[in-house]
């Protein structure tokens, strides 16, 4: 069967080179962990720092993974057994807010100072008032999940304890960059992001498997008919 191909050009500028022997999965990746490095790169995240990540989705286990890459102390908040599983083994220390106390937990951890940075990455109320809760003076909030509905936030907590609130929508050329250097490096497993591959004439049957699925992070379409389900 023959296949079409369209042709076209894009600016140079736009063009990111794969880092060499770099495995084409991983490439597949690159986008949404740029959204992720430019999610971390606007909290002015420090090694050493203490993070937390409230929402184990996609997008929030790269995010630890890239703080992780970077030298931070990094939790995930999760209320999805599989999605913890799947972080834990990733190396990623997951808890969910159904099984212990957070914040109490959080406090623990940090000599009761508080997480430095913390990622809203559930896009639920409860993820909102966990991120106030946990956070400590003057730290760096980054807004992350796009919230169907406003949400109520703490402000007063904001003002007590000096915190800043920082929006992160996707990504600029550096972002690129890095992400490559992540997923090149190994820092980021591309094998563990990716739960699910299909070939192209399954790509309905795909989108169904990925819909509302609480053990699916990332799904690989392949034009090879070869691939395996």
């Amino acid at each position: 069967m023959a296949r079409s191909v369209v042709i076209g050009t894009v600016p140079a500028r736009l063009i990111h080179r794969l880092p060499s022997g770099m495995k084409l999965d991983a490439a597949a990746l690159v986008e949404p962990t740029a959204v992720a490095v430019h999610d971390v790169r606007r909290s002015r995240l420090e090694a050493g720092e203490s993070v937390v990540v409230i929402g184990g989705g996609p997008i929030g286990t790269l995010i630890a993974l890239t703080a992780k890459a970077r030298g931070a102390e990094v939790i995930i908040c999760e209320i999805n057994p599989q999605r913890i599983a799947l972080a834990r083994a990733m190396g990623l220390d997951a808890l969910s807010p159904l099984d212990i106390d957070i914040n109490l937990e959080i406090q623990q951890r940090t000599n009761n100072k508080g997480a430095d940075v913390i990622f809203e990455v559930s896009g639920s109320q409860a993820g909102v008032d966990l991120m106030t809760e946990v956070a400590a003076v003057r730290a760096r909030i980054v807004m992350v999940a796009i919230h169907p509905n406003r949400p109520q936030i703490d402000l007063f907590r904001f003002f007590w304890r000096e915190l800043e609130l920082l929006g992160a929508r996707v990504y600029e050329p550096q972002d690129f960059d890095d992400a490559l250097n992540l997923l090149a490096s190994g820092a980021i497993d591309a094998n563990a992001i990716i739960t699910d591959r299909q070939p192209l004439s399954s790509i309905d049957q795909a989108f169904g498997n990925l819909s509302g699925n609480p053990e699916a992070l990332k799904t690989l379409i392949s034009i090879d008919e070869e691939a395996s389900a």
